[in-house]
């Protein structure tokens, strides 16, 4: 047994003995008996399991002898409080399902209570589905922080902007104003970022963009929009403009390394390339993109030019499902068919975008998305004994292919174990039950009425 008093052991709060380690960098890597130690939160070393027993004393062990252990995964783009509208509008197009149910539901019901109840319930089901960290775009961002934090989870939070008014802010100066002040007021907590997050090209003017430009680049925040996410919203910017949403955007010097494109479904070859040459990213929504029909990112080609990619889930309503694994398979499955090429999107390619891809979206690469030394132990236990997921040949593979949320075993959040053996640890199942019952049967009365 290690003595503490043995000047070669070092005390730490953590370990975590897995099947396999799944660093993602170097690019396909799995480390096969391998060990995390875990001291502050923080990554202090991977090696060998056999060597830990002399180098480490953990106030914790963790034996994980049939998981994989990989990053927690990032989700690049949602709209977490709509977790409280999963279901409410199904099997519409997109212009239906705004105008006729989105947005009468979210005037006469989205508050900071609707918020915050809602981006709870997301939290969990994120949570239980190994997603540790998530890029938000709602209003009143505040609620959301305030959900997430007393979750545990990590969240990018989305400054909101557009020209309308809501029950949140009244204009765009508005929004921008309150988005400061919750930035101000939260900018040194550990588990928050923040990024500028106006809407869309089709909802955000001129001018107000001519503010957020100056923001972002004075409070070097990355730029969260949608853009190009239907054939319609690039007709209208040319009958409006003369020019496409993405040409705008680069006339107005909003495309560049800040810049994170969310969906990018209709791009032509030349705008790929303005991506590349910018060091923009994108967020890919594969569910969300097929379940409206808008159509097929050109992932392959994008991947192939340079862009970074990160995938997201979208919100509840218009995915149902904040599973990231779910987004993994179809990203790949989609690229390959849609290239002709089996090669175009590995699944080495598809954990990478959930996870250090993401994170280098939200300028957290540095902290967070690899297994590496110096970063927060932010990591997720993925078992592979259940039936679907034997045999394994392939670790990487298998995780992609094969595997789905329901085999997320554990999940830590800066060495904070938040789910173990499939239960969350901070929230109790009835609880968010009752939420969810809440305002179903609120968002139900407006329905019949």
């Amino acid at each position: 047994m290690n003595d503490l008093h043995d000047a070669n052991v070092e005390a730490i709060d953590l370990l975590i003995d897995a099947r396999w380690v799944v660093p993602v960098s170097p690019p396909g890597c799995v480390l096969e008996h391998h060990s995390v130690a875990v001291r502050d939160g923080r990554i202090l070393a991977v090696l060998p399991t056999a060597q830990t027993h002399t180098a480490y004393v953990a106030s914790e062990r963790v034996c994980l002898p049939a998981h994989a252990l990989i990053p927690g995964l990032v989700n690049l783009h949602t709209h977490a409080a709509m977790a409280l509208m999963r279901g409410y509008a199904d099997d519409m197009t997109l212009t239906q399902w705004l105008q006729q149910r989105i947005w009468p539901a979210e005037a006469k019901h989205v508050s900071a209570q609707f918020v915050y109840d809602g981006t709870l319930l997301a939290c969990a089901e994120m949570l239980r589905g190994g997603i540790t960290c998530f890029n938000d775009m709602y209003l009143y961002p505040a609620e959301a922080a305030r959900a997430a934090t007393e979750m545990g989870m990590r969240a990018a939070l989305g400054l909101v902007v557009v020209d309308v008014p809501t029950a949140y802010a009244a204009d765009a100066e508005d929004y921008v104003t309150k988005g400061l002040a919750l930035r101000d007021a939260l900018r040194d907590h550990p588990l928050l970022s923040f990024c500028m997050a106006p809407h869309a090209p089709d909802t955000v003017s001129d001018k107000t963009f001519s503010r957020l430009i100056t923001l972002a680049e004075e409070l070097d925040l990355p730029v969260h929009m949608h853009v190009h996410e239907t054939a319609d919203e690039i007709a209208q910017s040319i009958a409006q403009h003369g020019v496409r949403p993405l040409e705008r955007l680069r006339r107005l010097g909003l495309v560049g390394p800040n810049l994170i494109a969310v969906h990018a479904i209709h791009l032509t070859p030349e705008e790929i390339a303005l991506l590349v040459k910018n060091g923009s990213s994108v967020a890919h929504c594969p569910s969300s993109n097929l379940k409206f029909a808008n159509g097929f990112a050109p992932v392959a080609n994008m991947l192939a030019e340079g862009v970074n990619v990160g995938l997201g889930t979208d919100g509840s309503a218009s995915n149902n499902r904040l599973d990231l694994f779910q987004e993994m398979r179809l990203a790949a499955l989609l690229a390959k068919a849609l290239s002709g090429d089996a090669l175009a999107l590995p699944a080495h390619r598809a954990l990478a975008m959930a996870t250090l891809d993401g994170a280098r979206a939200l300028r957290l690469d540095h902290a967070i998305g690899s297994i590496e030394q110096g970063k927060f132990a932010d990591l997720t236990a993925v078992e592979y004994s259940a039936p679907e997921m034997l045999p394994c040949y392939n670790p990487i593979t298998q995780l992609v292919y094969g595997a789905g949320r329901e085999n997320v075993s554990h999940v830590w959040v800066a060495g904070r174990l938040l789910v173990e053996n499939r239960e969350l640890k901070s929230r109790q199942k009835n609880d968010l039950k009752k939420l969810g019952i809440l305002w179903q049967n609120r968002l139900s009365m407006e329905t019949k009425a």
